[in-house]
């Protein structure tokens, strides 16, 4: 009777195989890994945040605050916080060095002292650290214009504070769009480029605080902005100030090119539908919207003082939406 098995050199063979495809395989499941485990952390994290800011709001002690200091120190009543650092001692809560925007360029934290570090310049409130119970670190700094709504479930309260945060504290990568996330923060270290679709450079993600009318008249020839919101909850008038004008916020074509990359498509211009929307994309943009959630993005294209355009993102369609300026949508700016 036959006896069939592997010789020794075929065995080696098929091992010499597996090898090679687990070299070739192996890197890009555990990169993949990490990218989803950092954009978990970054949606668990912000949600907690952004719970923690409602209540704030509710009980009407999310505004009024002249430093950063002062809000820290309430925000640490309702989301748990292990340690502060004051602001010539924020090292000892966050990283000395991390790697920004789409160049991945090295910044010296020791540096960033004030929200104008943040981009934030019209806030003029000092940067704080603060390492959270969960092991995420940070950088706040508080925007004085906060305004609360206790009486509106639709409130978050994010607009009222930048914050730079770290999913893994200490730990590497300390890079953007992977452990290291933002809320509101327009540049870093003198660079505001966060991502780069087509050749434009756009911002990090920015929740807006609303003009009043009157801030809109004041600023209205400044920023660009033709007709003033009768209302005093204008977002999209908030948009343009936090982007500098309307020159800065994109324009339909780019939000266009923005939707057929997270799409994975091409010749995206108006309503569109049977796509699936890819939020590891997604969160390379800075956006930490969950599997199956719905956000939209303002332009800078003005309809009437009533109405502006934004581009809606579904899970498995996208459209233009000339919503009311009312609306609380987020905006990247066109980065430098």
């Amino acid at each position: 009777m036959k006896k069939f098995g592997f010789t020794l050199a075929e065995v080696l063979i098929t091992l010499g195989i597996i090898g090679i495809v687990a070299a070739l395989t192996i890197p890009t499941l555990v990169a993949n890994y990490q990218n989803k485990a950092w954009n978990t952390s970054a949606s668990v994290f912000e949600r907690k945040l952004e719970e923690a800011l409602k209540t704030m709001n509710t009980q009407q002690v999310l505004a009024g605050y002249s430093n950063t200091a002062d809000f820290v120190s309430a925000l640490g009543k309702y989301f748990k916080i292990t340690k502060v650092c004051a602001n010539d001692d924020i090292l000892s809560c966050f990283e000395d060095k991390v790697f920004w925007g789409a160049e991945n360029e090295e910044v010296d934290m020791s540096k960033i002292k004030n929200a104008k570090n943040f981009g934030q310049e019209d806030w003029d409130t000092e940067t704080i650290g603060v390492q959270f119970a969960n092991g995420t670190t940070g950088l706040i700094a508080y925007n004085p214009e906060c305004k609360e709504q206790p009486f509106t479930n639709q409130f978050n309260g994010t607009s009222c504070l930048a914050i730079l945060y770290d999913t893994t504290g200490f730990k590497t990568p300390n890079t953007q769009q992977k452990d290291l996330r933002s809320i509101n923060v327009l540049s870093l270290g003198g660079s505001n480029c966060a991502f780069e679709i087509n050749g434009t450079c756009f911002t990090a993600p920015i929740t807006t605080t609303p003009l009043t009318h009157n801030e809109c008249i004041a600023r209205q020839s400044q920023l660009g902005i033709k007709n003033c919101r009768d209302g005093d909850d204008d977002y999209w008038g908030g948009a343009v100030k936090s982007c500098g004008g309307v020159s800065k916020m994109p324009t339909q074509a780019q939000l266009n090119d923005i939707a057929n990359y997270v799409y994975n498509t091409s010749g995206i211009s108006g309503y569109e539908s049977g796509l699936t929307l890819d939020y590891d994309k997604v969160a390379e943009l800075g956006l930490t919207a969950s599997s199956g959630s719905t956000f939209s993005i303002w332009s800078g294209e003005e309809v009437s003082r009533y109405n502006a355009f934004y581009r809606i993102f579904a899970p498995n369609n996208t459209e233009w939406g000339e919503g009311g300026r009312y609306a609380n949508n987020l905006v990247f700016c066109i980065g430098d």
